[in-house]
């Protein structure tokens, strides 16, 4: 249970994130929000964790993304931060943002035919502490993607995809990659929202 701050309701929270994708997730449901981008080595992070005890799982490494992201982005004694983070596994491989065109184009066809796991996490901070966290798996089903294809994908969505974990938006062109989506259409987005509308209701951001 998150412990309501009186007076918050209508006051807002800031979003530690540049994503597109995210920031119009929140202004379609009516969220008031400041985005503010998070200076943080997203890399120096994972390697961290991975030092710290052995390989966590991908939900894990998610989560722990998203709580650093939220932690980031200092607001004292004001308002929420909302940090959320998403990751790819494939075949037990986990991917990153693709560096390049070309990189893009292999993980397309390391993806083609598979199945991809999607896990994308959200926390809450306020004054400096997690108060509240949750992560949550689709499962897409990518079809047997032809190189042409790839290369016209490509051709109509990089760079738009550079910064796209899985190289989609599945909000446009990149909802032909798959076949069949299993999970909440939100995490496929990049953020499970209505764990975190509720948890802003929780907190006071947003009317119960």
């Amino acid at each position: 249970m998150i412990a309501a701050r009186a007076g918050a309701a209508g006051s807002g929270i800031v979003l530690a994130s540049a994503s597109a994708s995210r920031h119009a997730m929140l202004t379609a449901a009516g969220v008031t929000f400041e985005a503010r981008a998070p200076a943080l080595d997203e890399r120096a992070i994972e390697a961290g964790l991975a030092g710290a005890g052995g390989a966590l799982a991908p939900a894990e490494i998610a989560l722990a993304l998203a709580r650093a992201k939220a932690l980031a982005v200092a607001e004292p004694g004001g308002r929420p931060v909302l940090g959320s983070d998403s990751l790819v596994v494939v075949d037990g491989r986990r991917f990153d943002k693709p560096a390049s065109r070309a990189e893009a184009a292999e993980h397309l066809r390391l993806f083609s035919g598979r199945a991809m796991q999607l896990h994308s996490a959200a926390a809450l901070a306020r004054d400096g502490a997690i108060v509240w966290d949750h992560a949550d798996l689709a499962v897409l089903k990518v079809r047997v993607l032809s190189e042409a294809f790839i290369a016209a994908y490509l051709e109509a969505e990089w760079p738009a995809v550079r910064d796209c974990v899985g190289v989609f938006r599945i909000e446009g062109p990149g909802v032909q990659l798959f076949e069949r989506i299993g999970g909440d259409h939100f995490t496929v987005l990049g953020m499970p929202l209505l764990p975190v509308l509720r948890a802003l209701r929780a907190v006071g951001v947003l009317a119960s």
